[in-house]
């Protein structure tokens, strides 16, 4: 979608020589036209995240088709949040609407939620799997601070790809389980098992079988050793932007 302009302001602009809202001596300062206009957000060293104040409705276009509603909770208890992409700008220059990634099937899917709806939160940090390296990076202020070998799914249950956000973390009750000391889950689901509870969401999450990472054995998750696991698990922030590569 284009920035939309007022064709006056750009006018006065090339003739004044001065910026949106500046002041030069005997030119008349002309108001801006922010009504539709899109920018969007975020960069290599921070990202945005859109916080359910309460009832969240997501629509495919500003003032269009429903597309989902969520709680201010989500099914596992924890704060529905949401990975900001874009903002849409009212006529008085305010964020009216974000455009953003949403935690459904199919994965990748975005829509628009109402600005006041939601409570905007800067992320710090990001996600980067490569499937074919086997690697996690996390990166914090754009910085590389932490590369762990992983586990991938399996060819008959593989990870997915695409870019996703982490739109939850979950302590496990059994630091010894499979899942060792808990989850960092991912806006994205298994292609394959549709039929698994909750969908089948997918998640970087710990391990009771440390002597398996580095291989293609799980059901679309990617597994990590416990203390790498422990650690993303305490340090991502909840909005965070992932990116899963082959």
């Amino acid at each position: 979608m284009a920035l939309v302009r007022s064709a006056l302001a750009v006018v006065a602009l090339a003739l004044a020589g001065v910026g949106w809202g500046g002041f030069a001596p005997g030119v008349a300062v002309l108001e801006r036209s922010c009504a539709g206009e899109v920018r969007s957000v975020g960069d290599e060293r921070g990202a945005y995240a859109a916080r359910a104040r309460g009832d969240v409705v997501a629509l495919a276009r500003p003032g269009g088709r429903r597309l989902h509603a969520f709680g201010p909770l989500n099914v596992n208890g924890v704060e529905t949040v949401f990975g900001v992409l874009a903002v849409v700008r009212g006529g008085d220059c305010r964020p009216a609407w974000y455009r953003v990634q949403l935690p459904l099937r199919p994965n990748g899917a975005t829509g628009y939620v109402r600005a006041e709806a939601v409570e905007l939160v800067r992320v710090r940090t990001r996600l980067e799997i490569d499937l074919s390296e086997r690697r996690v990076d996390f990166y914090r202020d754009g910085q590389l601070v932490l590369s762990a070998t992983g586990a991938i799914g399996s060819e008959a249950t593989p990870t997915p790809t695409g870019r996703f956000y982490v739109n939850q973390r979950l302590r496990s009750g059994d630091p010894g389980g499979p899942f060792g000391p808990g989850a960092v889950g991912i806006s994205a689901f298994s292609p394959v098992l549709t039929g698994w509870v909750q969908g089948g969401p997918i998640a970087v999450h710990g391990t009771n079988r440390p002597d398996l990472t580095g291989l293609a054995v799980s059901n679309g998750c990617v597994r990590v050793e416990n203390e790498t696991a422990r650690r993303l698990l305490y340090e991502t922030d909840t909005g965070a932007p992932v990116v899963i590569q082959e």
